[in-house]
């Protein structure tokens, strides 16, 4: 692809505008939309959506930049979630925005900017396939003195199921359990609908019971509920709940763009287990998104190292029942604009937040007694 010489980036305020050019763009994310944008702007973060534009105004790569300051210093860190996006195998446009976000970072008094773009460093679980593109990119961040990040916010592994094929033939590549147990909801009369905006406060009690179970942090209710309906008004979100006798089960909310389809919550009870909700669940949100028109269905998340010491471990064997494929992308990188205050924030802080928070508990733990 050849890129015109007369380029800019262009700091964008007009959500129709913005979408209008992720929408253009490859390797366009969810977390790079507006409506993901707005929501972090909600919640402690300050937005800044940057378009790379050609001459005649046509994008060539998008960049939503969020910005927070830190505590108790005069910086902040930028970060890029699932960003940025634009067609990776172009080395004219990739080096045009290293650049822009390296200064931007010194400019806006950042210790740091993280990206993570979805580049595919390997696929496979047990067998893995190096990706050209994706080991090109890691030499290149290396040479150009960016870091990999130790704080790696979005699920560096993922498994992705093509969409671009007859479902017959989808439900047939899936291992035998797992089409038995889809089957077997259907005859235990599970039934799954499409959720409304009144479901979501249901949806999110679930969710909080589920991550207590399996010991995952979440955030508050007010969290979830607000980026459901953010994404929802923008009509990129597919809600499905599994119900027994009127009585919730289990829910996906899944979210859509740049032509996949995203498993990005998902919530279930201990009640009537026996009845496979969540596998019938996951088939009827799998032919959801086909029907929407994706080709590529995210399970959003897999193991790191694939062994059952992994926390994800049991969900892996789950997703693992539906066939899809293991991507392994590049993971999140640093750019460490200011090394020494890096250090502060990476290691220092932590450890004296981690001193402060045992402290508090032996103080606790002489009080009681």
């Amino acid at each position: 692809m050849s890129t015109p010489a007369a380029t800019q980036f262009v700091l964008i305020d007009d959500p129709v505008v913005w979408q209008a050019a992720l929408e253009q763009l490859p390797n366009a994310h969810p977390l790079q939309s507006w409506s993901w944008g707005a929501l972090k702007a909600a919640w402690g973060w300050s937005t800044h959506p940057y378009l790379l534009q050609a001459g005649d105004g046509s994008p060539l790569a998008a960049l939503l930049v969020l910005k927070r300051k830190v505590p108790r210093l005069p910086f902040a860190i930028l970060y890029v979630p699932k960003g940025p996006a634009f067609a990776y195998e172009d080395a004219t446009i990739r080096a045009r925005v290293l650049t822009f976000l390296e200064g931007l970072a010194r400019r806006e008094r950042a210790i740091f900017v993280k990206i993570d773009p979805e580049v595919v460093a390997a696929v496979g679980a047990e067998e893995v396939e190096e990706m050209a593109l994706g080991q090109l990119w890691l030499k290149l961040l290396r040479e150009r003195g960016w870091r990999y990040s130790d704080d790696q916010i979005q699920f560096k592994h993922t498994v992705e199921l093509d969409l671009d094929r007859p479902e017959e033939d989808i439900l047939a590549a899936m291992k035998s359990k797992t089409r038995y147990n889809i089957r077997l909801a259907s005859r235990k009369d599970v039934n799954i609908r499409l959720a409304t905006p009144a479901d979501f406060p249901a949806i999110a009690t679930i969710y909080a019971e589920t991550a207590q179970r399996d010991g995952f942090a979440i955030r508050p209710e007010a969290y979830y509920l607000d980026a459901w309906q953010r994404f929802y008004e923008a009509g990129r979100l597919i809600p499905l709940v599994a119900e027994y006798e009127a009585q919730l089960l289990a829910a996906v909310i899944l979210v859509r763009g740049g032509g996949r389809t995203i498993y990005m919550y998902g919530a279930s009870t201990d009640n009537e287990r026996q009845r496979m909700p969540n596998y019938l669940l996951q088939w009827e949100a799998i032919r959801h998104a086909r029907a929407a028109g994706d080709q590529i269905y995210d399970f959003w998340g897999a193991p790191e190292t694939f062994t059952e010491e992994d926390s994800l471990w049991g969900v892996w064997r789950f997703k693992a029942g539906f066939n899809g494929r293991v991507v392994r992308f590049i993971g999140a990188w640093d750019f460490v604009a200011r090394p020494f205050w890096y250090w502060v924030y990476t290691v220092a802080m932590p450890r004296y937040l981690d001193l402060l928070r045992s402290r508090n508990r032996a103080l606790q733990g002489n009080a009681a007694d």
